[in-house]
C-alpha cells in the first residue's frame, strides 16, 4: 500500500530539477489524472531497462520541453485526501497489485504529493488502459525515453521473459539479517545528498528507514536487507559479496616487471571508491606545467587526468557483477593505467560503438547502485562514462584511451595512456615538482589554494559557494584537489566537525590558514 506522509530519501530540490534523476524517470502532472498516472507506475513498476523505476509528481506543471515550472501549480488541501484513497482504490487494479510510496511535500508554499515507483519484484505487470472506464481492457506498459508506452510484439515478449528477474542489487539477502544495515552509514548518506529524511532518521528503526529508502523488503514478520543496502550501508560487504574491494597495483618496472605494489580498499560502496581514488590521486596522478619562451601562456597537463581516472573506477564499480568472486584492479605503470572488472559489457553493445564512445546499454546490470551514486556526485548518470573519459583525455591532450573486452564478454578493462610529454610516473605522483615547473608556475599554484582560503574567510562558505568561486564545475575534482587537502593540511576546517555530512556544513580559515594566506599576500606584493 502507498505510504503517506514520509520524507523523500533524496533531495527534493535535486529532484524536481533533475539534477540526481535522469528526465526519462520523472513524469509531471498539474492534476490527478488517474488513466495517465497508473499507466505510468505500471511501466515505472516494470523497469524494463533496469534503470530503477520512476517518479511521478503530481501538483507539478512543466513546459513544453518537459521542464518543471516554478513554483509548481499544487494542489488544494481537500484534493489530498482523494487522491490517496483514488490512488489506493486504482493500484489495486495493476496486475499483480502494485503500490508506489506516496510523499506530500511543500515547495514554495504549494503542496506536492510525490509518487515514487522503484522497480518491481513481480514483474511484469499490466494495467487498465482507463481506469475509469467501465470496461477495461489490461495492457503491459513500459518507459520509452520520457514517454509511457504500450509494450507490443517482440518488446513484450521480451518483457515477459523478465518474469521474477530482478536486478540482483535490487534483491533480498536472506542470508544477512536487518541489523546488518548500519544506521550510522544511512543516516550520514542522508545527510550527505541534503534529504528532509535525515532528521526524522533518528526516530526510526533500522528496519523503518531501510524499508523508508528501499534497501529493505520482505515481509513485516520476516524483513531482509536488499543487496544493495548491505553494499552501501555495511561496514563490511565483503563478507556477503567476496571480493568486493578495490586492488590498487603499481608496476614499478611496467606491467611485465617482477615487483609489484598493491593495496587494497575495501568498505561500504561510496568509502571504498572515494579512498581508492584519494589514494591513486595523491601517488600517481600529476600535472606538468611547461613555460614557453615566446608567450606569457603555459601549457598545462596530467600524466593521467583525474576526471578519465574517477569515471572508469566509478563505472567498474557501478557495472560490475557482485555475484563474481573477482576485485576491481587498478593496475599503474609508467605507460598507462588500466581498470579491470567483471564482466564485460552486455552484448547488446557493439565494440566499434564503444570506442567511439555511442554505446547505450540497453539494460542495466545494477539498476539501485547506479541511484546511490548519482545521489553521491560520484557519476553523472546513464551512458555518460564513454564519452566523459574520450572527451576529459582529448581536452588533456592524451592518446585516446581505449575498451578493450572478448568475444564471451567476461571482463571489461579501460586503458588510458600516460599523456606523451609527461614524465614516467613515479609513487607519490602528485607531491611530485617536474624539471619543468618553474618558479612562475609554483606562484600559480599558490595562487590556487591563496583562492580557495580567501573565498573562504573567518566566517566560512558551503562547498557549492568554494566551489563555485574556484570556477570549478566538477565536485569530486574540487573536493579531492583542493578542500580534503586543505582540510589535512590545517588550513581549514568544518563549521560543524562533529557531522561532516550536514547539509548546514560550512568551511572557514584556521588561524595556520590566515597565517599562510597573510605571508602569501606578503609575498605576492613584494
Amino acid at each position: 500500500m502507498p505510504i503517506p506522509n514520509h520524507k523523500l530519501p533524496i533531495n527534493l530540490d535535486d529532484l524536481l530539477r533533475q539534477r540526481t534523476v535522469e528526465g526519462e524517470r520523472i513524469e509531471y502532472k498539474a492534476g490527478w489524472n488517474p488513466d495517465a498516472i497508473i499507466r505510468t507506475l505500471c511501466a515505472f513498476a516494470n523497469d524494463f531497462e533496469n534503470l530503477g523505476g520512476g517518479y511521478v509528481v503530481i501538483g507539478q506543471d512543466c513546459d513544453a520541453c518537459g521542464q518543471p515550472v516554478f513554483p509548481p501549480v499544487g494542489l488544494a488541501d481537500n484534493q489530498l485526501d482523494k487522491i490517496q484513497r483514488e490512488l489506493l482504490a486504482h493500484c489495486q487494479l495493476i496486475q499483480p497489485p502494485y503500490f508506489p510510496m506516496l510523499h506530500v511535500e511543500t515547495v514554495g508554499g504549494r503542496q506536492l504529493i510525490v509518487l515514487w515507483a522503484p522497480g518491481g519484484q513481480t514483474r511484469p505487470y499490466k494495467a487498465p488502459e482507463a481506469v475509469t472506464a467501465s470496461k477495461k481492457a489490461w495492457r503491459y506498459y513500459i518507459r520509452r525515453y520520457s514517454s509511457t508506452v504500450e509494450a507490443k510484439g517482440e518488446v513484450e515478449q521480451e518483457l515477459l521473459s523478465l518474469t521474477a528477474k530482478v536486478p540482483f542489487d535490487d534483491r533480498c539477502n536472506q542470508s544477512a539479517r536487518i541489523d546488518d544495515l548500519s544506521m550510522p552509514l544511512m543516516q550520514g548518506f542522508l545527510q550527505e545528498v541534503g534529504s528532509a529524511l535525515a532528521e526524522e532518521a533518528a526516530s526510526l528503526s533500522v528496519e523503518a528507514l531501510g524499508r523508508q529508502m528501499e534497501v529493505a523488503g520482505g515481509s513485516t514478520e520476516s524483513p531482509w536487507p536488499k543487496n544493495v543496502g548491505l553494499l552501501f550501508f555495511n561496514e563490511r560487504p565483503e563478507r556477503f559479496f567476496p571480493y568486493t574491494q578495490i586492488d590498487v597495483v603499481w608496476f614499478p618496472e611496467g606491467a611485465g616487471g617482477d615487483r609489484f605494489e598493491e593495496k587494497i580498499f575495501k568498505g561500504p560502496l561510496a568509502r571504498m571508491t572515494r579512498e581508492a581514488l584519494n589514494y591513486i590521486q595523491r601517488n600517481y596522478l600529476y600535472e606538468t606545467v611547461v613555460k614557453h619562451a615566446d608567450r606569457a601562456e603555459v601549457t598545462r597537463f596530467w600524466n593521467f587526468p583525474y576526471a578519465a581516472v574517477e569515471e572508469a573506477v566509478v563505472n567498474a564499480v557501478y557495472h560490475r557483477s557482485y555475484e563474481e568472486r573477482e576485485p576491481i584492479e587498478v593496475r599503474i605503470s609508467d605507460d598507462e593505467l588500466v581498470v579491470v572488472s567483471v564482466p564485460g559489457p552486455d552484448r547488446s553493445i557493439r565494440l566499434d560503438d564503444l570506442q567511439a564512445g555511442r554505446a547505450v546499454s540497453r539494460r542495466y546490470r545494477n539498476r539501485r547502485i547506479g541511484e546511490f551514486l548519482k545521489e553521491l556526485d560520484l557519476t553523472e548518470g546513464r551512458s555518460t562514462g564513454i564519452p566523459k573519459i574520450l572527451r576529459v583525455m582529448a581536452d588533456n591532450g592524451s592518446s585516446a584511451p581505449s575498451f578493450e573486452t572478448d568475444d564471451d564478454r567476461a571482463s571489461f578493462a579501460i586503458r588510458l595512456p600516460r599523456h606523451p610529454m609527461a614524465k614516467k610516473a613515479r609513487k607519490g605522483g602528485a607531491d611530485q615538482v617536474t624539471d619543468q615547473v618553474t618558479d612562475q608556475v609554483t606562484d600559480q599554484v599558490a595562487g590556487e589554494v591563496a583562492r580557495l582560503l580567501m573565498a573562504a574567510g573567518n566566517g566560512g562558505l558551503a562547498r557549492s559557494a568554494l566551489q563555485e568561486a574556484m570556477a570549478l564545475k566538477h565536485a569530486p575534482h574540487f573536493r579531492q584537489t583542493y578542500l580534503l587537502p586543505a582540510l589535512a593540511d590545517g588550513y581549514l576546517e568544518m563549521t560543524l566537525p562533529d557531522q561532516p555530512n550536514s547539509r548546514l556544513q560550512r568551511y572557514r580559515l584556521t588561524t595556520k590558514g590566515r597565517q599562510w594566506l597573510r605571508q602569501e599576500r606578503g609575498d605576492n606584493s613584494n
